[in-house]
């Protein structure tokens, strides 16, 4: 495994590497963030085993977000709608769009995600406290 904290470094992961937080039923790899991508952009893993909830609905006041789904079937939330997006979907959350996302099926399911520009890594450490808290 290469990881440094340097944007002019390579960054080479093997499957299930990086920086992983436990979130209850939901798991969390950041693969890069803003040290390694000079503030431009955030790239994590989110795994949800079968029948859990995601984050809850929120949304970024300036943050666009990228998903495209890794393996299974994921609910997600866009606006007021929720869609099922199977595995190589692909979708693109503009900042101030409320979304949300879950596994409702009997599967393991996994994301990919872009947080641009980055820094979402730093909310991680009290996202990992609430669902400690709330479990």
């Amino acid at each position: 495994m290469t990881h440094k904290n340097n944007h002019t470094e390579p960054i080479i992961l093997s499957e299930g590497e990086g920086r992983v937080y436990n979130c209850g039923t939901m798991t969390a790899i950041f693969k890069a963030d803003e040290n390694e991508t000079n503030e431009k952009y955030s790239i994590s893993e989110w795994w949800l085993e079968p029948h859990s909830d995601g984050p809850g609905a929120h949304q970024h006041e300036d943050n666009d977000e990228v998903f495209y789904v890794l393996e299974g079937t994921i609910s997600i939330l866009v606006g007021n709608i929720w869609m099922n997006a199977h595995k190589g979907a692909f979708l693109r959350i503009p900042a101030k769009t409320i979304h949300d996302f879950k596994n409702d099926t009997d599967s393991k399911a996994g994301v990919l995600n872009f947080f641009i520009p980055g820094g979402f890594e730093r909310h991680m450490p009290s996202i990992v406290k609430w669902f400690e808290k709330s479990e």
